[in-house]
């Protein structure tokens, strides 16, 4: 327990965070990289020249700092943390590297605003934090081992399919190596695939969300390259599982995780929103209802490009067709004129309110989305803009949490 001292000293330091906790953040993964670049090998790399790492940090420090008294409000972050801690082999020997740095990097950022008893404050209060964090993943660690068919760190599977489904989609059928079983998962969840590409000096990470529903002898995943672009880097690992990894290759993935689920005990109507790879998990929970719930209406929307960029579009559709609680629609940015002459979309542009309120079964119902970041902003204000109830409201991000605001 941390003293009211030690609090009201926290507490002090939570305006200082909001203008510079980024730049500690840098700074520790600066300073963390240096010291321990090993790390590195489970650290995105992208993610870090992009800033979302340390943005991120940043602001779960300042969640930490600003509820410092009632931490119990900081646990579905510390949960959602914790899932994608799991999926990376995140182990309990790391937290007091990570404070050490931590600790360094506030005190060079802020110098001698930094005075002793604000260091010794934090280095107190990070003990407690990080503490919460340990013993969450410690639960959930075990959880994964002892599930059926479940496992520990990672495991060998075999690439037994490999499926383009659009211009940059392809996905990945994996088969465990040891033909054991493999545990299930909630529809919504991912697993992280540890590639060692040659030439590369570190080991890459990746999580990918699994693209069917569960019960089956395989996993299965949908990778987007990313390609190069003047924007930014493109995308190692993806690029790497479409140019260099054939049907027959051996992967390495954990057991599934993440706290983006579909809620099977609510039987009210479920859309599911999404943009481009997006649909990923949204796949795997519209199968899943179908198996497993088919009275349960569901309206699956989708937003593309065009045709050429939109995956899995036959197999959504096929499900319309023979499942009458499924209701399908589809809006492209960039349409061909092929897709015009074919009619092959429902809407030109983008997902608006009001296109949403015309074509969404009613309010009250769960609402899932998925996708870019510009994306989910936008059906985040639509949903908003259309009466729905925040707690109703479900996302996900690919990456570091970033904001809808």
């Amino acid at each position: 327990m941390l003293s009211e001292h030690t609090i009201g000293i926290i507490k002090s330091t939570v305006p200082v965070l909001e203008v510079h906790g980024v730049a500690i953040t840098k700074r520790f993964y600066q300073m963390l990289f240096s010291n321990h670049p090993e790390l590195l090998n489970v650290f995105n790399h992208i993610n870090q020249k992009q800033g979302k790492q340390p943005t991120a940090l940043a602001n779960v420090v300042y969640a930490a700092a600003a509820n410092i008294d009632q931490l119990e409000k900081i646990i579905p972050v510390v949960k959602q943390i914790a899932h994608k801690h799991r999926s990376l082999g995140i182990t309990a020997d790391q937290y007091p590297i990570v404070g050490k740095n931590l600790l360094a990097a506030i005190k060079d950022v802020l110098g001698d605003a930094a005075t002793d008893d604000i260091i010794q404050a934090w280095a107190e209060a990070y003990g407690v934090i990080a503490q919460v964090f340990i013993d969450v993943e410690a639960e959930m660690y075990e959880a994964a081992e002892n599930a059926e068919g479940g496992w520990r760190g990672f495991r060998s599977f075999v690439v037994t399919r490999k499926v383009q489904e659009s211009d940059a989609i392809t996905s990945f059928y994996l088969v465990p190596e040891d033909g054991k079983a493999i545990s299930g998962f909630l529809p919504g969840q991912y697993v992280t695939v540890k590639a060692n590409i040659p030439g590369q000096s570190y080991t890459h990470m990746r999580q990918y969300s699994l693209s069917d529903k569960p019960g089956l002898p395989y996993y299965r995943i949908s990778v987007k390259r990313e390609d190069d672009s003047e924007v930014k880097p493109g995308g190692i690992v993806s690029q790497y599982l479409h140019h260099q990894v054939s049907e027959g290759d051996v992967l390495d993935i954990t057991a599934p995780a993440g706290g983006f689920t579909l809620n099977l005990e609510d039987a009210r109507p479920v859309v599911l929103i999404s943009g481009g790879v997006g649909l990923t998990p949204m796949i795997s929970m519209l199968n899943t209802i179908v198996e497993q719930a088919p009275e349960r209406k569901v309206s699956f929307i989708h937003a593309a490009r065009n045709s050429r960029a939109h995956a899995m579009k036959q197999a959504v559709e096929e499900l319309a067709k023979t499942n009458s609680n499924v209701t399908v629609q589809w809006c492209y940015s960039q349409p061909t004129e092929e897709d015009r002459l074919q009619q092959s979309f429902d809407k030109e542009g983008y997902i608006t309110a009001d296109w949403l309120k015309g074509i969404v079964p009613n309010k009250d119902a769960a609402y899932y989305f998925c996708g870019p970041i510009p994306f989910m902003r936008q059906v985040h204000q639509s949903l908003h803009g259309i009466g729905v109830p925040q707690a109703d409201i479900h996302y996900e991000f690919f990456g570091p949490k970033g904001s809808l605001d």
